[in-house]
């Protein structure tokens, strides 16, 4: 029985998600279809698909963009939730929304819980912020707000030309030696694993609303996650780690933004290491790695 309607199914995410063991449960219309910004699209695609659950994985998340149209980045990360929050609370529909790291400053040198204060350095986090804050105001008894970090999967990432892992893997053929930020300190996270997470929560009858961080284990900076690709991969270009102080793209970014499963480990949802996950991503790529 289909009983869940995503939006967002062209991203990385939605891409998981429908490619993961509920697959067979999933309305995936496309934004021609159903666009998160257009209240008429999206109370037509309520009215027809009858879902229990939306998962909602649309958002705008270039960060440099969100600084130059920042009114564009609160309409999709805000207003747009807040409408469709609204909507789950009338109609009895459970709703999962996604956030970010980057609603942290990266002033603790821990992993942040679900309960930190956030404090986001640009328009990105407090637009993401402001829409968790929409979420669960609109629909307090229905909303789950995930927040994750460092997504990378198979359907890549179209607004950034692709994920991270990839375009490293490109940047190896085209050079001996490759510059990579050594002052933030992250969790990439396999948005296959985050999607089998999400589907674990959606199912554990004792999981509350409100706000729940999934994310792979371990931590790592951008140097070392880049290094660990082209380890895994066999490719002998060389990192080297350089400190940005905390600039990437003109942007404020945390210098650490690792988050912790809290609330999800409680409930027996684990997500593997970085590592672990890496390898797998890298395998079902085509990429030969050093395991095979």
């Amino acid at each position: 029985m289909k009983d869940i309607l995503l939006i967002g199914a062209t991203g990385q995410l939605g891409g998981s998600l429908l490619a993961g063991a509920a697959a067979d449960r999933i309305h995936a219309p496309n934004r021609e279809v159903l666009d998160i910004t257009d209240a008429e699209s999206v109370l037509r695609c309520i009215d027809i698909y009858q879902p229990r659950i939306i998962i909602n994985t649309a958002a705008f998340h270039n960060v440099p963009q969100c600084e130059e149209q920042a009114d564009q980045a609160m309409k999709v990360n805000c207003v747009a939730v807040y409408r469709l929050a609204r909507l789950c609370a009338e109609r009895n529909i459970r709703l999962v929304t996604f956030s970010t790291d980057y609603v942290f400053d990266g002033g603790q040198r821990t992993p942040y819980v679900e309960t930190d204060m956030p404090a986001p350095l640009q328009i990105y986090g407090i637009s993401r912020l402001a829409g968790e804050h929409a979420a669960l105001a609109a629909a307090p008894r229905h909303a789950y707000v995930v927040r994750t970090c460092g997504l990378y999967g198979e359907q890549g990432a179209v607004s950034k030309g692709g994920n991270f892992v990839d375009k490293r893997v490109a940047d190896a053929r085209q050079t001996d030696k490759l510059d990579m930020s050594s002052d933030q300190t992250v969790i990439p996270t396999y948005t296959a694993d985050l999607a089998e997470a999400v589907i674990a929560l959606i199912n554990c009858e004792g999981a509350e609303p409100g706000v729940y961080h999934l994310v792979n284990q371990g931590e790592c900076t951008w140097a070392e996650f880049t290094a660990a690709i082209y380890e895994a991969c066999g490719l002998a270009t060389v990192v080297n780690p350089v400190d940005r102080g905390g600039l990437s793209g003109g942007m404020r970014r945390p210098s650490y933004s690792v988050i912790a499963n809290t609330r999800a480990a409680a409930l027996g949802i684990e997500l593997p290491h970085w590592r672990d996950a890496l390898k797998r991503y890298l395998s079902r790529k085509g990429f030969r790695t050093t395991t095979d």
